[in-house]
């Protein structure tokens, strides 16, 4: 990795680290963060054992046009209700809100599949966990050797593109909740 892509993950890395992330459900955003356990979301979907929050948005955080963005998040949308899986629609933004971008948080999504939707979109980082564990950021790449050492990272390395999501489920109502 050269000095300059060290560089540039190790800053994104802070400022994903430092991010807010919120998930939605009848209207109203609940929180999300980094190192801490999500036992509204959990309590919501009480069946789900795994669950994860993604982007189409700005891949490898390098803005694009709205409108691109607006299509990437559609196809994103469209590949999870194919899915059949419960999902909701979710938020991330810096705190100051220097940036922002929609999201989606899954459940119950197989590893194989929840990585290939993110490096298929292009994602450097996207939240991940398993019941009842802390929430973890899941970054894309190589651990810069300018990071500073963070709990509840996971560095995936290189990773090579996974398949796209193939379900034998049938698809359900938009992300509507599944108890």
């Amino acid at each position: 990795m050269s000095l300059s892509n060290d560089l540039r993950i190790a800053t994104l890395l802070d400022a994903y680290y430092a991010a807010e992330y919120r998930w939605e459900l009848d209207g109203e955003w609940r929180q999300l963060r980094i190192g801490q356990t999500a036992p509204e979301l959990e309590a919501f979907f009480p069946k789900s054992r795994r669950f994860g929050l993604l982007s189409a948005w700005d891949p490898q955080s390098i803005p694009r046009a709205d409108a691109v963005n607006r299509r990437a998040d559609e196809a994103l949308h469209t590949a999870l209700i194919t899915s059949g899986l419960p999902f909701r629609p979710g938020f991330c933004s810096a705190p100051n809100r220097s940036w922002r971008e929609p999201s989606w948080v899954v459940m119950d999504m197989p590893d194989i599949d929840f990585d290939g939707l993110a490096l298929r979109y292009g994602q450097l980082g996207t939240l991940c966990w398993d019941r009842g564990q802390p929430v973890r950021l899941r970054m894309y790449a190589e651990q810069p050797l300018t990071a500073k050492p963070r709990d509840f990272v996971q560095w995936m390395g290189r990773v090579a593109p996974a398949k796209a999501p193939s379900s034998s489920h049938s698809p359900s109502k938009s992300g509507a909740p599944t108890r």
